[in-house]
């Protein structure tokens, strides 16, 4: 969250701001902001931590560290905690222990713990090890697909088709992620068009939900409204979520402007762990205490206790400063 003074955060406050300038009330409500939705009631947050967090980490982390940030994880009121990713050693070594992993946390059975899964071997790894929800992650960049999981855009989808069909006979659910939704580190811009179409061709596959990933953290409210805008005519707004990552400090603007589009769904990470090995330049995710703070002070029902998010931060800190 960050050493920001009570009294700042006070001063910064909708509810301070809203006592002291009625007039700039008004004026966003009316003049600038009177087409937009209103926010949601209550917005469900997915930690991606244990996995997109700890995946670029340059140190190995203990298998350990690991259960043992999920199970802290676990009693947060998080509802979802993305637990591990079922790829190559070869590729992501930080994961080479996703069994071990799957297999030590303690699960609570208020929480669901997807792993990720980029083709049917990792699939089949992954139920066998008791995974009861997995993802698939594609891109809107042909550069990066083939950087990330070395295949193209179409030949990454003929791969989920296989996922999302053995998963369905299994009754298992499959989230699917659209990495560089707002930029890419080899190609630069991406059109919303491209991201449309992926997203939609996961949607159509069978993913019930579709997370639209600013991989390197370029993206700004602007350029979030653009893709929003564009993958809204396709898939529908209950059937999205964001991955912001806070390269340029615009993370919770792109989310505050999601959220006012309709989206309920928001990925964070822990203490603002993340990065990607295949993205050069990319920071880490948004932190889920910064995310969780924000949600809370507007009003909105997450279901998560801020403390113990806040108590697993310091946590990972320590962690990290062994590590180093």
């Amino acid at each position: 969250m960050g050493n920001i003074p009570s009294a700042v955060k006070h001063c910064l406050s909708y509810e301070t701001l809203a006592q002291d300038y009625p007039w700039l009330v008004r004026w966003l409500q009316e003049e600038k902001f009177g087409a937009i939705c209103e926010f949601p009631k209550t917005v469900k947050i997915v930690e991606v931590g244990p996995r997109d967090g700890l995946q670029n980490e340059k140190e190995m982390v203990s298998t350990g560290v690991k259960i043992q940030l999920i199970n802290m994880l676990s009693e947060t009121g998080l509802p979802v905690i993305e637990a591990t990713s079922f790829v190559s050693s070869k590729w992501v070594p930080q994961m080479a222990d996703h069994v071990d992993v799957l297999k030590g946390i303690t699960k609570s059975p208020h929480v669901k713990y997807p792993v990720l899964t980029p083709n049917l071997h990792g699939y089949q790894a992954a139920v066998e090890a008791g995974a009861s929800e997995v993802a698939v992650f594609g891109s809107a960049s042909e550069t990066f697909s083939k950087k990330n999981i070395n295949c193209s855009i179409e030949e990454s989808m003929l791969r989920f088709k296989e996922v999302i069909s053995s998963a369905k006979q299994a009754d298992i659910p499959v989230r699917g992620y659209v990495s560089c939704a707002l930029g890419c580190p080899y190609e630069g811009d991406v059109e919303p068009a491209k991201v449309t179409e992926v997203a939609k061709m996961l949607y159509d596959l069978g993913c019930y939900e579709v997370s639209l990933g600013d991989t390197i953290g370029v993206g700004t409210p602007k350029s979030m409204a653009k893709v929003l805008q564009s993958v809204m005519k396709e898939v529908p707004s209950s059937a999205l979520a964001v991955h912001c990552h806070d390269t340029y400090g615009q993370a919770l603007a792109n989310i505050l402007i999601a959220l006012q589009m309709g989206i309920s769904v928001v990925d964070s990470s822990v203490a603002g762990l993340g990065g990607c090995p295949y993205a050069p330049g990319a920071s880490g995710n948004v932190s889920t205490e910064d995310v969780v703070y924000m949600l809370h002070g507007m009003g909105i029902e997450t279901g998560v206790n801020l403390s113990k998010v806040i108590n697993a931060e310091r946590h990972t800190g320590s962690w990290k400063s062994e590590w180093l």
